[in-house]
Parts: C-alpha cells; sequence; structure tokens
C-alpha cells in the first residue's frame, strides 16, 4: 500500500504560480504556497514523478515535521518528537545540510544543525537499541526553515537541485538556470510552432530547454532517494522513466535559434544540446545583436541580455538596449520577453513593456518584461485540411 506524504517543492520566488500549475498538471492536491515553495500531496510514486517531470521546482523534500519552537530545547524536543524511524533505516547517513531562519528567535544555522542532529541521534538510538550509528548507507540530508519561529524540515530527495538536468558541462560568465528559464518561457504564450530566437544565448538555457521536444527535465540524471528502498519501491522510479519516454517526441519540427558574439561560448551551447540530445532541433550561431533579423512573422525572443553587473559593463548598457530595441521594431509581429536587472531597459529599448514582473534570481531582483505581440490569425479548417 501506497504511503501518503507532504512534499515541498522550492522555487524562485515570484514564480510560485508556474510550480502550482506544473504539480496540478501532474495530478496532485496542492495544501500550501509559500513565498519561494509550493506544498503538495503525494505518495512514493509522486516522489519520482515529481523529480522526473518537474521543470521549475528546485528540488523535491519529503516533509518529516513541523512545530514551533522559541529556545533550543523546544527545537530539540521537537526534533526528537518526530518518528524518524519511518525514514530513516539504521544504517541511513543523516545530517541537517542546511537551514534557513527569518523573522525567528533561533538564528544560528550552525547551532540550529548541530542540535537537529543530537536529537535524531536521541531518538534514534531508542528505537534501534543502538548507542552509534555507522551512516554508511543511503543518504538523508535534511533542509530546514524557520519562519516567525515555526520549524518545517523536509529530507531532500532529489540530491543535486533540479536544475542540474544532466547536459550542461560548459557554462556562460552569467548563466541562468534551467529551472528559471523553464518557469520563464511558460511565462509566455510560445508553443513548439512558433519562433524562438535567442540572441544573447550563452550556454544555451533558453533553447535547449527541452519543452519543445516534450522531454521530462529529469530524464538524464539520477536522484538520491532512488536509493531509499525502504521509502520507494524501485518499480516507480522504473514506471517514472517509461511514462517519460512515451511522452518524448524529439521528431518534432521547430524553429529554435540561439546566437552568441562569442564563438567559444557558441561552441559550449552546440555540445551542451549535443549532451542534452536537442541539438538537431537547434541552430546556434555567432552573431552579435545587431545582426537579429528573421523574414517570418510572430516569433518570440526570449533571453537573459546582460545586466552590467560589473561597474566597467554598466557604461555599454544603454548602447546594448537601444539595439535590441531596434532590432526589435525591426521584426514583423513578434513578441520579445527579457529577464534582466537593468532598470532602465525599458528607456533604452524606447517602449514600455506590456507586463512587468519583479522574480528573483537567487539574491538578485531581476525584472522580467513583456513586449506581447498580436497573436497569428487562426488558420482555417481548409487550410489546415491542405496541410
Amino acid at each position: 500500500m501506497k504511503q501518503t506524504y507532504e512534499l515541498i517543492a522550492p522555487c524562485h520566488f515570484g514564480l510560485e504560480a508556474v510550480l502550482k500549475k506544473e504539480i496540478l498538471d501532474l495530478g496532485y492536491e496542492i495544501s500550501q504556497v509559500e513565498d519561494g515553495r509550493v506544498t503538495f500531496i503525494g505518495d512514493d510514486e509522486a516522489i519520482c514523478r515529481a523529480n522526473v517531470f518537474l521543470r521549475t521546482a528546485e528540488r523535491i523534500l519529503l516533509k518529516a515535521g513541523s512545530f514551533r519552537a522559541e529556545t533550543f530545547e523546544e527545537l530539540f524536543q521537537g526534533t526528537k518528537a518526530i518518528a524518524w524511524e519511518e525514514f530513516i533505516p539504521e544504517d541511513g547517513k543523516f545530517w541537517v545540510a542546511k537551514a534557513s531562519s527569518i523573522k525567528s528567535k533561533l538564528f544560528s544555522p550552525s547551532d540550529i544543525q548541530s542540535i537537529m542532529k543530537k536529537a535524531m541521534v536521541e531518538r534514534m538510538k531508542e528505537h534501534y537499541h543502538v548507542s552509534w550509528f555507522p551512516e554508511d548507507g543511503a543518504k538523508f540530508p535534511l533542509r530546514v526553515f524557520l519562519y516567525k519561529d515555526i520549524v518545517t524540515i523536509g529530507i531532500d530527495t532529489s540530491g543535486d537541485s533540479l536544475h542540474k538536468r544532466g547536459y550542461r558541462t560548459l557554462t556562460s560568465k552569467a548563466p541562468i538556470t534551467e529551472t528559471l528559464a523553464a518557469a520563464l518561457i511558460m511565462l509566455t504564450p510560445w508553443n513548439k510552432d512558433r519562433i524562438l530566437v535567442d540572441p544573447f544565448c550563452g550556454s544555451g538555457t533558453f533553447p535547449i530547454a527541452m519543452m519543445a521536444a516534450n522531454m521530462a527535465p529529469g530524464m538524464n540524471r539520477s536522484f538520491l532517494s532512488e536509493d531509499w528502498k525502504n521509502i520507494i519501491k524501485r518499480k516507480y522510479w522504473y514506471e517514472a522513466m517509461d511514462e517519460a519516454n512515451d511522452l518524448l517526441d524529439d521528431t518534432v519540427k521547430v524553429d529554435i535559434q540561439g546566437y552568441d558574439i562569442d564563438g567559444d561560448i557558441v561552441k559550449a551551447a552546440r555540445a551542451n544540446a549535443q549532451s542534452a540530445g536537442v541539438d538537431h532541433m537547434i541552430h546556434f550561431q555567432q552573431r552579435p545583436v545587431n545582426a537579429l533579423s528573421h523574414p517570418k512573422k510572430y516569433g518570440f525572443i526570449i533571453s537573459n541580455p546582460p545586466y552590467g553587473e560589473r561597474i566597467e559593463e554598466k557604461k555599454n548598457l544603454p548602447a546594448l538596449y537601444t539595439e535590441i530595441g531596434e532590432r526589435f521594431a525591426a521584426l514583423d509581429a513578434w513578441s520579445m520577453y527579457l529577464i534582466t536587472s537593468y532598470e532602465d531597459a525599458e528607456k533604452y529599448i524606447g517602449r514600455k513593456a506590456d507586463k512587468n514582473r519583479k522574480i528573483y534570481n537567487g539574491m538578485l531582483k531581476t525584472y522580467f518584461y513583456q513586449f506581447m505581440g498580436p497573436r497569428p490569425p487562426k488558420r482555417s479548417q481548409e487550410n489546415r485540411n491542405v496541410d
């Protein structure tokens, strides 16, 4: 019989609604949405499917418990009260990998980590009737959030962050994560039938996003909880991968292009696309933004242009964003979506964005400027039949 859990999916601040929709589309019930994470109800099979299919989650945590703690004694007792033996076998390796505290009386991560580890050891010593644990088995790292004195504990099922899709070996100077790129694409009306151009493609994250081929983001990597034989049956991992393979369509015809002014970076993007198995679907080329053009209508620019985070680069931004605006204006009925921390972007592009969404890329506040072009006319049934 499958066990039901609460599962926590952290995400970028400002993108909770995108992740919520993804989880609902997978068929799971949302129990809570907070800043930077979505909690949902799922069984052991859901742990596998969430890791394999969610594009915008940073990792999947199995919620072990939650309680109030204003003192270290309350933290110790609250942690000890959790039935760790239901999650961690006698030979399991367990530790508090990360602790964060916001608006709480307990705020020292190192103290929180050591006290919780001691409490877990005490609980498991009583259950397993041993005084020492070898910790040479499967790994069970914990992530702990303290917010307004409420302690929430999750066991990390993913291992490496889910933005690590298993293909990127080379990166550009300021890469955007795969999870953020996927979320931003989902915030646009782009689909595989429309042209997509990234004129600042860097290591290729937007073009490679794997969405046109309906490729599950977790197909080419492993997950830490694959070793949790006490919780997850191996067959659920096989079934999730079978489902991913059934949904994959890497023969789809698309027009996706990535440009960059740096030839070495373009080579890296091609290598990453090949590693991801989508190199036949993307055209990469060394090209400056002032050479951006396309003869067709109704295409999309989705890009992460330079922010000018280094002082010496800031002076180049007005000219760069002016070029972006000029090339966009020359395209016929296109849409443009840019993520940048440059607050004068609209000024130099020469047009106010139709929508502007604030998103935190790590600790950096960025803006997702959305310049929306017209929709293409719907083809008549007669034209579709001719096609």
